[in-house]
């Protein structure tokens, strides 16, 4: 998968060349991205790939965070089903 797959609008790819961008302003453009990738997208392993391509070169750049953030979210199993999975008796 190429970078233009991974990030076909280049929103993260722009946000790493601007100067002085904020925690906030990665986590706007994260959610922008995010929200533009099909249904089908692996979200996981998409950020993965965009992780490996940008980390090296920016390992503290506040988009790089953000990216490790999602991985980290991607990772975290999430409960499912709320009060409707308990079971009754």
């Amino acid at each position: 998968m190429n970078s233009d797959a991974l990030d076909p609008k280049a929103l993260i790819r722009e946000a790493y060349r601007m100067d002085g961008i904020t925690d906030g302003e990665c986590r706007s453009i994260f959610l922008d991205w995010a929200l533009s990738l099909p249904g089908e997208a692996d979200s996981g392993e998409i950020l993965k790939k965009l992780f490996d391509q940008y980390n090296p070169d920016h390992p503290g750049h506040p988009m790089t965070r953000v990216i490790e953030e999602g991985l980290d979210a991607v990772a975290t199993p999430r409960r499912k089903g709320g009060w409707r999975s308990r079971e009754r008796n």
